[in-house]
Parts: C-alpha cells; sequence; structure tokens
C-alpha cells in the first residue's frame, strides 16, 4: 500500500467511526501537499464530495485538469463537480470533450442529456442512437437513458417510454436484488418501533435546541426543491444527502447478526447518546449558521429514532402523486441505492411498504414530523413555503422564494431543476402513460395505494 492510499484509508476510518473533524483536517493537508498530483487530487475530490464538501472537491479536480487537461476521466469528474456547482455551460463543454475523447463513455452521455431541456433545434438525440446501436448491449443502460430523456423533452413520449423499459430492464438485470429484502426490513422496523418504544418521543416532539432539519421523502418526490428552499434562509445552511445518521446507528447498535437484529438493537438503545453521536459527527463538517438540513431521502427508515434521539430536530416529509412519484423514479438512472426503481413491479411494492411505514410513524408520532405534498407545493408557492418556515420556527425571507438564485452547490439528481424556477411540468405526467405503467399500477393496488 503506497503512503498515499494509506493515508485515504485512515481518512475513512475517521468518517466512518464519526471524527469528521479530524478526517477534514488530513483531508486538507493531503490536498496541500500535493498539489501536481493528478491521480491523487481527483480521490482526495472523491472524499471532499462524499462529505458533501463540493467547493472542494471542485478546486481539487480544476488543479487535475490543468495537469491532465486531455485525460477523459479528469474532465468527466470535473463536469460532475461543475453541475454540482450550477456550472452548466462549462460541464456541458467538458462533458462534449470526453466524448469526444472516449466515445464509450455512456455515463458522460447520460450527464449531458440531463443537463438542461432538450429542445427540437438543440438535442442529441440521432448521436444518442447511433451511439447505442454501435454500442449494444455495453451501453443500453447509460444510452438508453440519455434517449429516453431526450425524448420526454421533446414530447415523444410513448417512444421514450419504450427506449426507457429496454434501459431499465436492462439495468435491472445487473443488480441481485429482491424487494422482498426491503419490505422485510420495513415490517422489521414497524414490529420495533411500537407505541410502547415510541412513547417518550410522542411526548417530547416539539422541544427545540439541535438545529437539526431534516428533508425526507422517497427520491424525486421534491426532497432537494424544498432543501433549496430552507438553505435559501439566511439561518440556515444544507450539508446535502449525509449518510451520517445511518452510520450513527451502525456505531451506535453495535454489532448484530443481521439487519433485523440491527433495527432491534437500534430500537431498545439510549437514544440520547445517539443523537449526541450524531451531532458531534455533523459538527464536524463546520457549522456557521444556526440551523443545518439533512437531506438525505431515506432517513425516513429512521423516523422513530431521529424522534427518540433528536426530540429538537424538525422532519419535513415530501410525498406526492403515487403514480407520478414512481414514473419519476422509473425513469431516473440513480448513481447509487434504490435499486428498486428498475422494475414496474418492484417500485409499485415498494412503495406501499413505505406508505405502510409512514402510516405508522403517522399514528404513533402524529406531531414530530411535517407532510408536504409536491403539488401543493409547486402550486402554491408562497403558501407552502411559509409552512415550511413556520415549522421550522423560522421567519419568513423572500430569498426563499428565490431559491433558483442560491449558490450553494448541490449534487442530487435534481441539481438543474432546482436552479430554475418553480414549475408544475411534472404533475400528471404519468398519465400520459397510463397504459405502460399498468404493472405499477397493479402493484401499487395490491400494496393498498390508490392510483385515480
Amino acid at each position: 500500500m503506497t503512503d498515499s492510499a494509506g493515508r485515504l484509508q485512515h481518512i475513512g476510518q475517521l468518517l466512518s467511526t464519526g471524527q469528521t473533524r479530524a478526517a477534514l483536517a488530513a483531508l486538507a493537508a493531503m490536498e496541500s501537499a500535493t498539489p501536481g498530483d493528478a491521480v491523487l487530487a481527483q480521490r482526495v475530490a472523491e472524499v471532499y464530495t462524499h462529505c458533501g464538501r463540493h467547493t472542494d472537491a471542485h478546486r481539487c479536480l480544476l488543479r487535475a485538469a490543468q495537469v491532465r487537461p486531455d485525460d477523459p476521466r479528469v474532465l468527466y469528474n470535473l463536469a460532475a463537480a461543475d453541475l454540482a456547482m450550477g456550472e452548466f455551460d462549462a460541464a456541458e463543454a467538458r462533458l462534449d470533450r470526453v466524448i469526444e475523447l472516449a466515445p464509450d463513455d455512456f455515463d458522460a452521455w447520460y450527464n449531458r442529456a440531463t443537463l438542461r431541456r432538450q429542445t427540437p433545434t438543440r438535442n442529441h438525440v440521432a448521436a444518442l442512437e447511433s451511439a447505442l446501436e454501435r454500442a449494444a448491449p455495453r451501453g443500453d443502460v447509460a444510452l438508453g437513458y440519455a434517449l429516453a430523456k431526450e425524448l420526454e423533452d421533446l414530447g415523444e413520449y410513448t417512444r421514450s417510454f419504450r427506449v426507457l423499459a429496454r434501459a431499465a430492464g436492462a439495468r435491472r438485470k445487473q443488480l441481485s436484488y429482491r424487494v422482498e429484502m426491503d419490505i422485510g426490513a420495513i415490517d422489521a422496523i414497524i414490529a420495533a418501533f411500537g407505541p410502547g418504544v415510541l412513547a417518550p418521543a410522542a411526548r417530547a416532539a416539539g422541544r427545540t435546541g439541535s438545529g437539526a432539519i431534516f428533508v425526507v421523502g422517497l427520491p424525486r418526490s421534491g426532497t432537494t426543491l424544498v432543501d433549496r428552499i430552507l438553505a435559501s434562509h439566511p439561518a440556515v445552511e444544507s450539508f446535502g444527502e449525509l449518510n451520517d445518521l445511518a452510520l450513527a446507528v451502525m456505531q451506535f447498535a453495535g454489532k448484530a447478526a443481521d439487519r433485523n437484529a440491527l433495527i432491534r438493537q437500534a430500537a431498545a438503545g439510549d437514544h440520547f447518546t445517539l443523537g449526541r453521536q450524531y451531532l458531534e459527527r455533523v459538527d464536524g463538517y463546520g457549522r456557521s449558521r444556526p440551523r443545518f438540513v439533512d437531506k438525505t431521502p431515506l432517513n425516513l427508515l429512521y423516523l422513530g429514532l431521529i424522534a427518540l434521539a433528536l426530540p429538537g430536530a424538525r422532519v419535513i416529509h415530501l410525498y406526492r402523486d403515487p403514480l407520478d412519484g414512481c414514473y419519476a423514479m422509473l425513469k431516473t438512472l440513480f448513481r447509487m441505492g434504490y435499486p428498486f426503481s428498475y422494475d414496474q413491479t418492484d417500485l409499485g411494492r415498494y412503495y406501499g411498504a413505505y406508505q405502510r411505514l409512514m402510516d405508522h410513524w403517522r399514528e404513533h408520532l402524529p406531531h414530530a414530523f411535517l407532510d408536504v405534498d409536491y403539488e401543493s407545493l409547486v402550486g402554491d408557492q408562497e403558501r407552502e413555503t411559509r409552512r415550511l418556515l413556520d415549522w421550522c420556527e423560522l421567519d419568513f425571507h423572500p430569498d426563499c422564494l428565490a431559491f433558483y438564485r442560491h449558490e450553494g452547490p448541490t449534487a442530487t439528481a435534481s441539481a438543474a431543476q432546482v436552479r430554475e424556477p418553480m414549475h408544475s411540468r411534472s404533475v400528471g405526467a404519468s398519465r400520459r402513460l397510463w397504459e405502460e405503467l399498468a404493472p405499477l399500477r397493479a402493484a401499487l393496488a395490491s400494496s393498498g395505494v390508490e392510483v385515480t
């Protein structure tokens, strides 16, 4: 193992054990000690990105690109950092160059397609079709998702869905995944966090003091939008999608035989210790404002633990029309996580389990979180923004209505969309494909989810 590899491994260990401040200090020292090493700069940038430090990651990658200006991997990573920073023209230019240098970098094709809405006079449909023919089956997933997205932008919905279905099917075949495992875990959470366990949290709900705001929901439900609205307030900063709560839970619960045992151990522990460990992790990122946002969608699995460990936290749950929400997930190629999103039946079954879990939290934690539906948010921006701010005990600030002007970075699948004004283009989008989504509708219905 090289010295650099050993130092990066040590930094990873510091992060996994909650020593965030020490990890970031070691990372900064490593960056400054090797200014001309493009490979190391990329690895350092990767860790910065993992920590939500997108500005730092962008700086490292700019330095790497100065050393290796025609390295496709460097340019690809820099384009991703450009996107997180909102520098869309730079990102597109770099992705164009990546595709020129390495036409088989299929992820570059996909990222380019997602940067903006394509138009009849400015799109890559013909090039994508040609690339798909040339690169099948290796490029079936990323190129397929890219082509489906561009066709949808052009209003060719049926054709777009045919392409999407093939790409999603190809992606699903790459995964060894059984939705039953996730459904079983959700059922285990419901069983472990019954009324007896949750009673102290129900009594403590509404207390203030932690500064934490959790924004949760299934992916593509509007969580990034709400994150940007809140982060536009002068008293709030966003740390993006942190995995610190999950890491703190694993550290807190200790070794377990399996996932269900971990859930039971977490339910039975000293929850104030968990809350302290989580806040110590977040403090290590260098908090500068009274409130902070943790926008990790599937923290919804931990709402019982959040209520017990952080009774002062404010939790906002985003939801949207079930068919629209599932369709939005289906047509997104996620880099990590969400393996249930590539098959209509898996999606419908997972959604049913998610709905059952949220109903459980509402019943036993009736005042612990705020439900916000996406359709209401885009339909009456100011009313819902005021409701969000009231829930977080924040004064109204007009910058929250101009969230798209907020300069802070974001690296989610909605990075481009949240830098434009509020719109309702996606409301009802699934109804254009009513018949094509029949397997999804059937799976939702069998899971007790009503679709009209």
